[in-house]
């Protein structure tokens, strides 16, 4: 019985498809248009949005530029990803290796990270109103338990033989943490973080519907009550391109953590 081999698809041949498959969405989509399914009103070619995004480049709309919009919405997640990082890395590290540890955050953090982070909305607008404490909030509640999971799960897989040989040397708990626990757990981090930044920036979006005053998210909310849809496209295209080029960013960063790893 022969059985079939997944082969890996020329580097070529994947763009080609990529291109291809983009060209046929473009072409439904200025069919779709073309044969008005929908009112133009609703429904804008890819030509029309495409030229309502270089005007909002060029000319602000609810006083911010699209560019403008784009930056205020990444400083926000900077500081809400940043934030997740750098508690969550060092948290899951810390629970991987001391058991008391793992007892006393599990429960509540388990109960917390099924909380949806739009569920924390009404608590933002409450506590931040409109200012960047509210979507920094739910871009944290996003992005922490990914960070977290994966560090504690990186530092449960790292062989137990360094461990041992860390403790025969009489390296301290601290060393064995620094030294062997977070460079083995290393490419399980940097894994959570992709997932962390695409729930991060998802999160940010929909923090900025409602308790923002800018940002891509605010862009939409004022497209949609100017039923303009494409600005509400507009604004769409820039959250998917902005989430694409930051998931590229850390996968570069994950492949030369493997590349220097001999992985």
């Amino acid at each position: 019985m022969r059985t079939r081999r997944n082969q890996a698809i020329p580097k070529w041949q994947l763009i080609a498809l990529n291109t291809l498959s983009l060209i046929g969405f473009f072409a439904l989509w200025q069919v779709a248009a073309t044969l008005h399914f929908a009112p133009a009103q609703f429904l804008p070619s890819p030509v029309a949005v495409l030229e309502k995004l270089v005007e909002l480049t060029q000319t602000p709309f609810a006083g911010y530029t699209l560019q403008a919009d784009v930056l205020s919405s990444l400083g926000r997640f900077a500081l809400g990803f940043g934030l997740a990082a750098v508690i969550g890395v060092p948290l899951g590290l810390a629970m991987g290796w001391f058991s008391w540890v793992d007892d006393v955050v599990s429960i509540p953090f388990n109960a917390v990270r099924f909380v949806a982070p739009i569920a924390w909305v009404p608590f933002a607008a409450l506590w931040f109103g409109v200012g960047i404490g509210g979507p920094v909030l739910i871009i944290f509640t996003g992005a922490f338990p990914a960070c977290l999971i994966n560090s504690y799960r990186g530092a449960k897989y790292v062989p137990t033989g360094f461990i041992e040989a860390a403790r025969m040397l009489g390296v301290s708990n601290f060393r064995i943490i620094t030294d062997v626990l977070l460079p083995g757990s290393i490419p399980s981090i940097i894994a959570g973080l992709r997932v962390s930044a695409g729930l991060g920036w998802m999160s940010l979006v929909g923090a900025e519907l409602i308790v923002a005053s800018s940002g891509v998210g605010y862009l939409l909310v004022k497209g949609q009550s100017n039923i303009d849809t494409a600005i509400v496209m507009s604004g769409m295209i820039s959250i998917g391109v902005v989430g694409l080029i930051i998931d590229v960013l850390l996968r570069l960063i994950e492949r030369q953590v493997r590349i220097k790893r001999g992985q």
